[in-house]
C-alpha cells in the first residue's frame, strides 16, 4: 500500500500531561474545530486541518479495525475510549488517548463528533503498541485491506475474549493499570 502524506520519522512527540488536544467533525469526519493544541502537536497550520478528513494525521501502523470499532461506537451515538498513534505533518509520531463522542442537535440526531485528547501513561502505549502491532501485522498478511480488517478484527475479538473483555473494557483496565503503575 502506497503510503499517502508524511512519511513517518521515527521520532516521537509528546505533549504535555496538563494539555489537551481538541477536535470537532461533520459527520463524516472532516475537521470543523481544531485547538492551538492540536494544531501545534499535529505540525499543521490550522488551515491545513479544517475542512481535511480527521485521517488526514492517520498512522499507517494503526490498524484499521481500531478506526472500524471506533466508528462504529461513535456511530451509534456511544462515546468511546481509544489509544490512537497519530502521524504529524513532519512525520513524527504522537500518542493519544482519545475520548470521542458524538455531538447531537435539538432533535437528538447526530451532528458531528467531538474528540479531547490527552497524552497517555508510558505502560500503557507500550502495552497498546504491541497489541496495535499484532493486529497491524494479521491486517498485511491478507490481500485486501478489507480482508485484512476482517482478520484482524477476528484476532482481537479472540484475545479480548481470552480476557473476557470488550475493547472499552480493555482500555479502561489499561488506563487503570498505567495510573497505578
Amino acid at each position: 500500500m502506497r503510503q499517502v502524506g508524511p512519511t513517518p520519522s521515527g521520532i516521537e512527540r509528546t505533549f504535555g500531561d496538563e494539555e489537551i488536544i481538541v477536535s470537532k467533525t461533520d459527520r463524516r469526519g472532516f475537521i470543523t474545530y481544531a485547538n492551538d493544541v492540536f494544531v501545534r502537536v499535529s505540525g499543521y497550520r490550522e488551515d491545513e486541518l479544517l475542512g481535511k478528513p480527521h485521517s488526514i494525521i492517520r498512522h499507517p501502523e494503526m490498524p484499521r479495525i481500531v478506526f472500524r470499532v471506533l466508528w462504529q461506537t461513535i456511530e451509534r451515538g456511544e462515546e468511546i475510549f481509544a489509544f490512537v498513534n497519530n502521524l504529524a505533518a513532519d512525520g513524527a509520531n504522537y500518542w493519544v488517548l482519545a475520548h470521542i463522542s458524538p455531538s447531537f442537535d435539538a432533535d437528538g440526531r447526530i451532528v458531528g463528533y467531538h474528540s479531547n485528547r490527552r497524552s497517555p501513561r508510558r505502560a500503557a502505549i507500550t502495552e497498546i503498541a504491541a497489541l496495535y502491532e499484532r493486529l497491524r501485522a494479521e491486517e498485511l498478511r491478507h490481500h485486501s485491506p478489507v480482508a485484512g480488517m476482517e482478520a484482524s478484527g477476528q484476532l482481537l475479538a479472540h484475545l479480548l475474549g481470552a480476557r473476557d473483555q470488550d475493547y472499552d473494557a480493555f482500555v479502561w483496565d489499561l488506563i487503570n493499570r498505567a495510573e497505578a503503575a
